[in-house]
């Protein structure tokens, strides 16, 4: 057995290596290929981007013809320079420093000399194009947008870059790809697959036809078309809306978490990120960052969400059986607790749950909230309950939704009071500004959104998306799965029916749309910014959060607007225009509608503007004469150690 154990083990590895010698030399020619490539030539041709539509089939992005000239720096030969750069219109430096970078990138890979030509341009230069060698055009496709609206939901097509380049082999120099919105997240979808033609030259680097008869050539594929959950036309009423404002609307479909419209202000135009300006122009919008138009307030913007949140008090309240449809709570013009004292606007009286809602009575529901917390053994196993509850909504995370950017907010819990309230010191009156929606309670306008259409749908939601269609392909199953929240179903009813009375004789009772039955809440959250180091109250933010129709919502809604001031005079408005357009697909408050559209906060902005100026120009002034003052400390020290002459 030993005998023939070794002979045997040199047989079988040496048939394995012949056979595996075989195959390469004889049956597989890809390293065949890869050796030859110095006389093979590799084009490749790009596929048209997939369509966009919306949820209506309305076209959204097309495309348009876009032409690169490459550049090869190996197979450059003696040319006109002068002539080249006086076509294309750049001086003979800027030739040499493209050139120099394209070296860089490779000297034997083509690389993008310049990019998005328009098509005067490439037809000028494809007519010179034989006495340029080194250089070819390349077709691409770039983005058409038929509409002006929607940027921050399409994101933009930029080139890859040298690290995505290197993360993604798919990518070469001069390829463009989805960032931001839908076209960074669908980007393997949109983007197709490239086509590649092997080309055979011949000593004289001249092309005479396919290598192996196109036997490794592949076509392009066309990307996939999709069309997205959001309603062109209520996406666009809602940024004329917002003009002049800054903040976020967003509109959900209750029953299947489809997004309707999202909302950012200020935005952009999308076809300013398209051709040979697109640089510029998103230069220009990033260095905005006052109104930030490159910032999506709908998903990344935290705010304290004031009045709306005393839905989900009362609701952790009612699953506490801390409080029931009976129970009565005086206001005095507000709440006493502890050596402070939260001001109620909702004219004082005996509340019950119904009205408390219905008028927004903050010391209805801040009884509510230190009863929650006080029901058990100490606060901190009190806010964890309540925390555990508030989070069953989708809030406090990352919601999941088919977008590339996002934020958690914030609902605290024991663990967050721990450094500031040592060793069980914390007290349930110590945090109750977090039962009506301020303390260290955050969320973004999406997260306000997608609770309200929880509230409508009496308990449970789909995780908000903007893909409603992939052609060919399925969309992600975790859209199509339902989340059911931690407070029992039969508490829902008392609730909605408060935020129906909030339009009948609540603090949005003249805000009501005829024949259309709404549940809504006004929000005012205070404002604070941070000036020059100090803590600064600006106007409050208006807020407002809605669902219609109260029986079979079919939209739900949230409008932030920031320094909008109370929740009914700004935010109300658009909220109710908004529903009725999605409804009715036309407004029939035309009084209402142009006071929105007249509405500019423009002035409030400028005020924190103008403190923010200020305030950088008087810690220029104390750096100015602090250096003033080391450079004399310089000139005495100096003076004082040179030797008397």
């Amino acid at each position: 057995m030993r005998k023939t154990l070794l002979p045997g083990i040199i047989i079988v590895s040496a048939i394995l290596i012949i056979a595996r010698l075989f195959f390469l030399q004889i049956i597989d020619d890809g390293y065949k290929l890869k050796s030859e490539n110095i006389s093979i030539k590799i084009k490749y041709e790009y596929p048209e981007r997939g369509y966009i539509y919306d949820r209506y089939g309305k076209l959204l992005v097309a495309n348009q013809p876009s032409y690169d000239i490459m550049v090869v720096p190996r197979e450059i030969k003696k040319l006109d320079t002068l002539e080249f750069c006086r076509l294309l219109n750049i001086t003979k430096e800027d030739f040499k420093e493209r050139v120099k970078k394209a070296v860089v990138y490779s000297p034997m890979l083509p690389s993008v000399f310049m990019g998005q030509l328009n098509k005067l341009e490439y037809a000028a230069f494809q007519e010179k194009e034989r006495k340029f060698d080194g250089f070819y055009i390349q077709k691409r496709s770039l983005r058409d947008y038929q509409i002006d609206c929607g940027a921050n939901v399409f994101g933009f097509i930029t080139q890859a870059n040298e690290a995505i380049i290197k993360k993604n082999p798919y990518y070469k120099s001069g390829d463009l790809l989805g960032k931001q919105g839908v076209e960074e997240t669908y980007e393997n979808e949109l983007r197709g697959q490239k086509g590649v033609k092997h080309l055979q030259r011949d000593r004289f680097n001249r092309e005479i036809g396919p290598y192996k008869e196109g036997k490794f050539d592949t076509i392009a594929i066309q990307g996939r078309d999709i069309t997205l959950t959001i309603d062109s036309e209520l996406q666009k009423y809602g940024e004329q809306l917002m003009k002049n404002k800054r903040g976020g609307i967003i509109a959900i479909e209750p029953k299947t978490g489809e997004i309707l419209c999202l909302v950012t202000a200020p935005s952009y135009n999308p076809n300013l990120l398209v051709g040979r300006q697109r640089s510029k122009n998103f230069t220009k919008l990033y260095n905005d960052s006052l109104a930030k138009p490159l910032y999506d307030r709908s998903l990344l913007a935290e705010y304290p969400p004031g009045s709306p949140f005393k839905i989900l008090t009362a609701l952790v309240g009612l699953q506490a059986k801390v409080i029931d449809t009976a129970s009565t709570f005086g206001c005095y013009h507000g709440f006493s607790y502890g050596r402070r004292f939260m001001r109620c606007h909702c004219g004082g009286g005996h509340r019950k749950l119904h009205m408390g809602i219905a008028k927004s009575c903050n010391a209805y529901f801040g009884n509510t909230y230190l009863r929650t917390l006080n029901s058990f053994p100490n606060a901190s196993v009190g806010v964890d309950f309540w925390s555990r509850h508030v989070k069953s909504f989708g809030l406090g995370q990352f919601m999941g939704y088919d977008l590339p950017t996002g934020r958690r907010g914030n609902i605290p819990n024991s663990k967050t009071y721990e450094k500031v309230y040592p060793k069980g010191s914390l007290k349930s009156t110590m945090i109750v500004s977090n039962s009506i929606g301020q303390g260290e309670v955050l969320m973004t306008p999406i997260q306000l959104a997608n609770m309200m259409a929880t509230v409508a749908n009496r308990g449970y939601y789909y995780t908000p998306h903007i893909i409603k269609k992939i052609k060919g392909k399925p969309i992600d199953i975790k859209f199509r799965t339902k989340h059911e929240t931690t407070i029992d179903k039969n508490l829902y009813p008392p609730v909605v029916e408060g935020l129906s009375e909030v339009f009948k004789t609540g603090t949005a009772y003249f805000l009501g749309i005829d024949g259309i039955e709404m549940c809504g809440k006004t929000g005012t959250a205070e404002n604070f910014a941070k000036i020059n180091g100090k803590k600064v109250q600006l106007k409050d933010h208006s807020i407002f959060v809605a669902f219609a129709p109260k029986r079979d919502p079919k939209i739900a809604i949230a409008v932030f607007v920031e320094n909008g001031g109370f929740g009914s005079t700004v935010a109300g408005p658009i909220t109710t225009l908004m529903v009725e357009k999605y409804i009715r697909r036309k407004i029939t408050m035309k009084d209402r509608e142009t006071r929105v559209l007249n509405t500019s906060l423009q002035h409030e902005y400028n005020k924190f503007t103008k403190k923010y100026i200020d305030s950088m120009y008087k810690v220029k002034l104390r750096l100015d004469s602090i250096k003033r003052v080391i450079q004399k400390n310089k000139l005495d020290s100096i003076n004082k150690s040179k030797p008397l002459e």
